[in-house]
């Protein structure tokens, strides 16, 4: 069958962002699909694509995929508007495709949550079958974080979001709430599967050369943060946590903050300020060089703003980056993915907005790295046993060609 697959964040390996969507299209393709994916040009992506741009868009084949790139930069550090105005652009060019292309089947996968428009349009002006992934609750997060107060923004996003939903034959939602989310607003629970992020273990279970920071000792207790830093991250509590750390005098611990994001620089600004040395900033890397990182860190950190919304409806990339690559986990907020880590005695999970058990746990890690070792184990076991990509691939397209028949 012929798949258009709509993400506007698309990338390969070779980019610094996510690769769900490369992964998951390689298996459609390695099934004998086709598969067009439409994207934007995302600030960590990488589409593979090199040619200039033409009208607004380029288009080649990467790997088997079929790409067509718009010409619509995107950054998590743009402002809010901008960013708006980039996820429109984006979703009125994606319908032309929409009702133009050849196709069997259309997928559409946030964020952003205009991702679905081309498929309400695909589903009722074409009558094809439309496949929804849904990686975050929509408006749900942003108006539990502030982000957006609107009533007339948030009451166009909650149509958006029923409508998106109601259109879709299938949905596909990345951790348990989003799937309980899904459900609430009325869509039957046999048009919706989970099915989250997975663990590449091709990538971060190969032979890797590690490597550290210059300003972090091969002795050292190194714990890595990988990821945007922005309000959604909460990345503060890291660097309270490394206060105490330094009021205890563990010039041993090392913290690495690898991304980037909006509120980079007023963490690196406060970092210098208070004189946080054991903290250590890095610019993203694509996913060969974040292996080679893994093998050289001690702690992978999971960390979230402290956000009932966040606890249940989040599935992020790192935490399954972290495990694949054997390392422990250091969760700081509630939910499932701290009662996995509890459940399979991975890592830590310490309670939200509390330094002290933060800067606990990691001088625990530094002062039993056999336990830390057989910590990572038992997550690498985990990853192979429940998340291998290729398994949950290979569930993702099942639940695609059902919606074709």
């Amino acid at each position: 069958m012929r798949v258009l697959y709509f993400h506007q964040h698309f990338s390969t390996p070779k980019g610094a962002a996510g690769i769900r969507s490369y992964e998951m299209a390689r298996r459609l393709v390695a099934r004998g699909h086709q598969v067009t994916m439409v994207c934007g040009s995302y600030g960590l992506g990488e589409t593979g694509l090199s040619a200039p741009f033409a009208k607004g868009v380029r288009r080649g084949n990467v790997d088997g995929i079929d790409i067509v790139e718009f010409d619509l930069a995107y950054s998590n550090a743009d402002g809010f508007v901008k960013r708006a105005m980039t996820f429109v652009k984006f979703a009125l060019r994606s319908v032309k495709l929409a009702l133009t292309e050849r196709y069997d089947v259309v997928f559409a996968t946030t964020t952003p949550l205009t991702a679905g428009i081309p498929g309400i349009f695909a589903r009722w002006l074409r009558g094809k079958p439309f496949v929804f992934e849904v990686r975050d609750l929509w408006p749900e997060l942003p108006k539990a974080m502030g982000v957006i107060r609107n009533p007339l923004v948030l009451g166009a996003m909650s149509f958006l979001e029923w409508a998106s939903y109601r259109s879709a034959h299938r949905l596909v939602g990345l951790s348990p709430g989003i799937v309980e989310g899904i459900a609430r607003r009325g869509v039957p629970r046999e048009r919706i599967t989970l099915v989250p992020n997975g663990c590449d273990l091709e990538i971060f279970g190969g032979e890797v050369v590690p490597w550290r920071p210059e300003a972090v000792k091969p002795t050292d207790l190194l714990a890595a943060f990988t990821g945007t830093h922005g309000m959604a991250n909460g990345l503060d509590a890291v660097l309270d946590a490394a206060a105490v750390l330094k009021r205890r005098g563990r010039d041993d611990i090392k913290i690495l903050l690898i991304g980037q994001g909006k509120l980079k620089p007023a963490l690196q600004a406060r970092a210098e300020r208070e004189g946080l040395w054991n903290v250590v900033f890095h610019d993203p890397v694509n996913k060969a060089r974040l292996a080679g990182l893994m093998a050289g860190t001690d702690v992978g950190m999971q960390i979230l703003a402290n956000v009932p919304a966040f606890y249940y409806g989040t599935s992020p990339n790192k935490f399954f980056d972290y495990i694949a690559a054997g390392l422990p986990v250091l969760n700081n907020y509630p939910g499932w993915l701290a009662g996995m880590i509890e459940e399979h005695r991975c890592g830590f999970a310490v309670p939200p907005d509390n330094p002290n058990a933060f800067a606990d746990a990691l001088e625990k890690a530094a002062d039993d790295r056999g336990a830390l070792k057989e910590m990572g184990q038992r997550g690498k076991e985990l990853a192979i046993r429940e998340f291998d990509r290729q398994k949950l691939a290979d569930r993702w397209v099942d639940w695609l060609e059902g919606a074709r028949r």
